[in-house]
């Protein structure tokens, strides 16, 4: 089992950047695909970003591509998500996620360990 903690969140404005940090404990993240989520307030829980087991292939949701960008580093545990250019609409609780399959999955679904979530709020 791993356990997952985000941090690195807050208030920015619009057009600012954030950078969201997930720390991993219990097992090493190389056994995952590890992913990005966010929820809104009034709205399910949606795909952001998300990587391999061993980093090389990312996987981004069409409203974030180009603008976020995620990372992995297997030695130390943790994986990254930087987000530039940020929108209001980028208003969330963003979470970490840790996937058993080899897949970098963007359902929810097949996301087995997920970490507390992260709020961001981007001012406008």
């Amino acid at each position: 089992q791993v356990q997952l903690v985000e941090s690195g969140g807050g208030l920015v404005q619009a057009g600012g950047s954030l950078r969201l940090s997930c720390a991993a404990s219990g097992r090493t993240i190389s056994s995952y695909t590890m992913g990005w989520f966010r929820r809104a307030p009034g709205k399910e829980r949606e795909f952001v970003a998300g990587t391999n087991r061993g980093g090389g292939i990312t996987r981004y949701d069409d409203s974030v591509r180009g603008r976020f960008t995620t990372s992995r580093d297997n030695a130390s545990n943790t994986v990254l998500l930087h987000m530039n250019s940020l929108e209001p609409e980028g208003t969330a609780v963003y979470y970490c996620a840790a996937s058993r399959a080899y897949v970098t999955g963007t359902n929810e679904y097949v996301y087995d360990y997920w970490g507390q979530g992260t709020q961001v709020t981007v001012s406008s």
